[in-house]
């Protein structure tokens, strides 16, 4: 029995899945590069390093060379940097239409300098303050407004969990029978 295409490509992006595996692969479609010098550019632990590349070799997208003492790394494909370039381009593309979105958002929320009454605008009522809507703040990723409610806390009417296990350690014997009250 084949495995299915789409389950293929599924488990290659698993292998592609780490930052870490990612940027050897950047610095592989430079050019091929020894351990040592991976080591200096990405400033890792050489077990961390060591074991993403075990994963790239057993996935096939690497291959060691040893050289006397020094084991060079080569992708197996120049697809591989290909790949890695159009999802730069993809990545890019996606920011600029959030930036662009985002500076729409900013433009319609702000007001110009002069607030004052002109055409599809009231003169704010004497002894009120012009308040902007509340759905017209100014967004920003960080400041954006959550689609899920706020969470619940509640604490429990014994006490925190520490004191109730102080609590019901209290009540036992050392054999774990319950003491009396």
């Amino acid at each position: 029995m084949t495995t299915p295409l789409h389950q293929l490509k599924a488990e290659f992006f698993k292998t592609l899945a780490h930052p870490m595996r990612i940027r050897v692969l950047e610095l592989l479609s430079e050019r091929d590069h020894t351990v040592a010098e991976m080591l200096a550019v990405t400033g890792v632990e050489a077990s961390n390093l060591s074991q993403q590349l075990a994963v790239l070799r057993r996935s096939g997208l690497v291959a060691a060379r040893r050289e006397a003492s020094t084991v060079s790394y080569s992708l197996t494909s120049p697809q591989v940097g290909e790949l890695l370039a159009a999802a730069r381009g993809i990545l890019t593309s996606l920011l600029a239409d959030q930036m662009e979105l985002l500076g729409n958002l900013q433009a319609e929320t702000s007001e110009p300098a002069d607030a004052g009454p002109g055409p599809g605008r009231e003169a704010p009522r004497r002894g009120t303050a012009r308040t902007r809507p509340s759905c017209a703040r100014r967004l920003s990723p960080r400041s954006a407004p959550s689609p899920w409610p706020p969470a619940k806390t509640s604490v429990s009417p014994r006490g925190s969990p520490v004191a109730r296990k102080r609590r019901s350690s209290a009540t036992k014997s050392s054999s774990g029978v319950p003491l009396p009250p």
